[in-house]
């Protein structure tokens, strides 16, 4: 196999607060930073794929945490001072820690002021002497028994070290993370879990009120309305909703949002903004749901992307875009996903993909989760299913991301924006 991947999973403390992501590498038969010591040193220097990765980091790692693994070999080329020492966390594995040099080139990245971290921790003097220099501490628990992993979780925060469990794949582990009192937990189970329920209008207010603030233009412009719409995937099923109730009694249902804007008219939905703002007056979206609102928006993006080169799809680019948008509405709101589906009307291909992971439609569904949980041996399958070549992967989803983190930057500029005021406007 010679496809190469990158992507970011998720690190959550214990309240399901993302605490920074994990930059995991694929490529040639190994995980970055795996197989035999030497050969996987050369690889991973040369390889344009952590190339392009070090070449983006201010576009694609700015603003957030970010665990990545380094070689000896890139440590001696001194690629961690590529990036910002308040965005990285350096991580090692046993290759580095044998390394006779390791002990000094560590000191000396943790003397600059970067954060070390170190996987798969073991009980061995090489480990133990080099706790003065690690910040965080990673153990595995898939593989480590549980007595072990309490020793290490005790001996780690007693010396004021964080403890991350990695390899969290099941609910079992997640609780026995719990349990233990780890700092923070990654893995498949923690991913996809949510602090709780949101209300049935979690929206994200910021996006809300930038909302308000265009359809009380002198002069709207709808396209502006459609994309601020757009990017919110709760705002989006509110507004299908309306738009193909009884009110309208519409002969054709409508599929899309700039179809349903031109449905409901301006003033319809100047109504439909001041309903919305007075019914979540006194509901603020927690951090959970706006996690999820972010999370919807980049499935939406890589899975509209990856139409550009999918074979023989019965849906529209559009259709694949609402597909990821709605793929994490039953986390936004408190139903069961198909019961929310059945309140709007979409192609059946699609509500086959979120529901039963069926069809064409499936498979590209599937393979944006598949690439957004790591899963490299499925990511290789369904990609070849739906004739797309591997090597476009990456840069697609890495172009999705920094159009997501774009876009997400320009809604939380509108945290700025007084709702009083705005309310009072479309009032009037």
């Amino acid at each position: 196999m010679s496809s190469k991947y990158i992507v970011r999973q998720p690190i959550k403390d214990r309240n399901n607060k993302i605490v920074g992501y994990e930059i995991q590498y694929y490529g040639e038969n190994n995980a970055f930073g795996g197989g035999d010591a030497e050969t996987a040193n050369d690889f991973a220097a040369a390889d344009p794929i952590y190339n392009f990765l070090t070449l983006n980091t201010d576009k694609l790692l700015r603003g957030t945490l970010n665990f990545m693994t380094f070689t000896t070999t890139l440590l001696m080329k001194k690629t961690p001072r590529l990036f910002d020492k308040d965005e990285l966390v350096i991580q090692i594995d046993d290759s580095v820690i044998i390394h006779p040099l390791a002990m000094h080139i560590l000191q000396q990245y943790a003397k600059e002021g970067y954060k070390i971290a170190v996987n798969e921790f073991q009980f061995a003097p090489r480990y133990l002497a080099m706790l003065d220099s690690i910040d965080y501490i990673k153990v595995n628990f898939q593989t480590m028994q549980e007595l072990t992993l309490k020793n290490i979780i005790e001996i780690a925060h007693s010396m004021n070290k964080k403890c991350i469990a990695v390899g969290v794949d099941k609910e079992e582990l997640y609780q026995r993370a719990l349990k233990l009192e780890v700092d923070a937990m990654e893995g498949t189970v923690v991913a996809e879990k949510m602090a709780q329920k949101t209300h049935n209008s979690g929206y994200m207010q910021s996006n809300f009120f930038r909302l308000m603030v265009a359809v009380i233009k002198d002069e709207p412009d709808v396209e502006e309305i459609e994309r601020i719409i757009s990017v919110d995937a709760t705002l989006t099923y509110g507004l299908l909703r309306i738009a193909n109730s009884r009110y309208f009694s519409l002969r054709s249902k409508v599929t899309s949002v700039r179809q349903a804007v031109m449905t409901i008219g301006l003033n319809g939905l100047k109504q439909w903004v001041y309903l919305l703002s007075a019914s979540n007056a006194e509901n603020p979206m927690d951090e959970g749901a706006e996690e999820f609102l972010k999370l919807s928006l980049m499935r939406a993006h890589f899975c509209e992307s990856l139409m550009n080169y999918a074979k023989n799809m019965p849906i529209s680019k559009s259709d694949a875009y609402l597909m990821g948008m709605f793929s994490t509405l039953n986390y936004l709101i408190d139903a069961p996903l198909e019961e929310i589906l059945q309140q709007i009307p979409m192609c059946q291909e699609v509500k086959d993909a979120l529901l039963h992971h069926t069809g064409r439609c499936g498979v590209l569904y599937d393979l944006a989760l598949c690439y957004e949980r790591a899963d490299w041996a499925q990511i290789d399958r369904l990609a070849g299913e739906l004739g797309i070549q591997t090597n476009v992967l990456t840069s697609l989803y890495f172009s999705c991301m920094e159009e997501v983190n774009r876009i997400w930057a320009e809604i939380t500029q509108a945290q700025g924006i007084q709702p009083e005021k705005l309310e009072e406007s479309v009032t009037q």
